[in-house]
């Protein structure tokens, strides 16, 4: 039994409202976070009120939550706000799913897909059986007169409205400064947007919904946690030793001979490539791609193959985690490969936001598979869903602290210093991130005079004049924004001086040329 239904409502609606206030035909920056603690907020009242704790192990999951959430207005890279979204409401749904139940380190992948089904399902059903068991109870007297109370205040309004309408558009006719004064009161709530006013209640009141089906499932059900257990897998073992020991012996050998050529031709040096007619630009664009599809779809087969493989005697376990340590080791190697091939890329052709993501998920990509490895000597394969979800919280902090594109600007503006070109229409595409490495590169007197005009081109269309007077609402600050354009206010006037307005677009005019600042992202 859930004991006060009506706040559960009251708290879901008021949410659901202000979910409606943060969002609405605004861009998202500070009111993730704050929408995040506002429903965090709502549930933690309802839970003293029904006298339910959650469990010490589900509060740990605050802190990703939390970081995670503080980062999506710190960080205006798209695929980083992305993934810092994405995980953020993964954590809290797990948070929900795993509220009483505390158990989510001892999941498996299945476990994680089962609960989060579960979770997906009571949202639909909780609300519904609430309101079922709600009719069920026999009504007390005070909350009778309650009901005759609100009924009768509805009906009264749904009333008066017509009523107060035919009385008030006569008095307007009779009288026109009632009549201005009429149209002033009306104006205040925009009669003429009734259809997306009727849009939006009825979201919010789906939003609603939902909101409460997810705070019952945490107060409610999320003590009935799905665990696959142990000693009863998921896939039950069905493959023989031998047969997986053939499979593991091939590939290694296969993966053997190609890291043998990889250091004969690709680790030897720029002779050897050159020797077999390839330039290093050239061998770094052929199979990179392939190349962690192959580390990546190894971890799969090692997952899956160590998932149905009988091993009941300490030989065959011995011999399998002996060729899972020479898979591992091998695709290691491959991944080696594939970074140096995608550095000597990024040095023939510049950094872009795709080439770093790729560095950085090849090193976590790589720990996991280490991880793996240790998990497989100890016998503790069902820890892998725990983790793959700290290597990917890592893949996505990661991002934030690199900063990608200011890491981007940064690398190629060095490459440019050693001799290279500069794509300056690339750096019109990066976001705010990449303003604060701009202009220390700007404001260094070593700096070339043709590379500083490149940088103040960029710049320039950084600091463009907004097309609206409208002011930035306070739910979209974002401290990326603010801070590039608090570092840019000292030189806005020199940077001002290279903008001018034409085919309704910003245009930089350089010595050289004239460049459109559409690109800017």
């Amino acid at each position: 039994m859930f004991k006060h239904p009506q706040r559960l409502w009251l708290i879901s609606l008021v949410t659901a409202w202000l979910f409606d206030f943060l969002f609405w035909e605004k861009s998202p920056g500070i009111s993730f976070a704050l929408y995040i603690a506002i429903v965090l907020a709502g549930g933690f009242i309802l839970a003293r009120q029904e006298g339910v704790r959650p469990a010490r192990a589900s509060l740990w999951l605050l802190l990703p939550l939390g970081l995670l959430s503080i980062l999506t207005f710190v960080r205006a890279e798209p695929f980083t706000r992305f993934l810092d979204h994405l995980l953020a409401l993964a954590f809290l749904a797990m948070f929900a799913y795993t509220f009483l139940g505390g158990r989510w380190r001892e999941y498996k992948l299945s476990d994680y897909i089962v609960n989060l089904f579960r979770l997906g399902i009571n949202l639909l059903v909780l609300p519904i059986k609430l309101i079922r068991m709600d009719r069920q109870q026999p009504p007390s007297e005070e909350r009778t007169n309650t009901r005759k109370k609100a009924y009768g205040l509805l009906r009264g309004i749904v009333l008066a409205i017509p009523i107060l309408a035919l009385f008030a558009s006569l008095l307007a006719a009779a009288d026109p400064v009632f009549s201005r004064g009429l149209n002033d009161f009306l104006e205040i709530f925009h009669i003429e947007n009734l259809p997306e006013y009727l849009f939006r209640g009825t979201y919010i009141l789906i939003l609603t919904y939902f909101l409460s089906g997810a705070l019952l499932h945490a107060l409610t059900a999320s003590h009935e946690e799905c665990l696959t257990s142990q000693d009863k897998p998921w896939i039950p073992p069905f493959l023989g030793a031998l047969e997986t020991t053939v499979v593991l012996c091939s590939v290694d050998v296969l993966f053997a001979i190609f890291v043998g050529v990889q250091f004969r031709y690709f680790f030897g040096g720029e002779r050897n490539i050159s020797f077999e007619g390839f330039t290093y630009s050239e061998y770094a664009r052929r199979g990179f791609g392939e190349l962690v599809a192959v580390a990546f779809l190894s971890l799969l087969f090692l997952l899956a193959f160590s998932a149905i493989t009988h091993r009941e005697t300490r030989t065959q376990r011995r011999t399998f985690s002996g060729l899972a340590i020479a898979l591992v080791s091998l695709v290691c190697v491959i991944l080696v490969s594939a970074f140096q091939r995608l550095s000597l890329y990024e040095e023939a052709y510049g950094f872009t936001r795709l080439r770093t993501y790729s560095h950085v998920f090849m090193i976590w990509l790589g720990l996991l598979l280490i991880t793996v490895v240790v998990l497989e000597l100890r016998q503790r394969m069902h820890a892998f869903a725990l983790a793959a979800l700290v290597a990917t919280l890592g893949f996505s902090l990661s991002l934030n602290v690199l900063n990608v594109d200011g890491f981007i600007t940064h690398q190629n503006i060095s490459r440019t210093q050693r001799g290279e070109e500069l794509d300056v229409t690339y750096l019109l595409q990066l976001s705010d991130d990449a303003v604060p490495v701009l202009l220390k590169y700007y404001t260094d007197s070593r700096l070339s005079p043709d590379l500083h005009e490149q940088l103040s081109v960029a710049l320039a269309c950084y600091a463009t004049p907004r097309d609206s007077d409208t002011p930035t609402p306070w739910q979209s600050f974002h401290l990326s924004h603010v801070r590039a354009q608090r570092l840019l206010q000292p030189y806005q006037e020199d940077l001002a001086s290279l903008l001018t307005r034409k085919y309704g677009s910003w245009w930089v005019k350089t010595q050289r040329e004239e460049i459109s600042c559409d690109v800017f992202d």
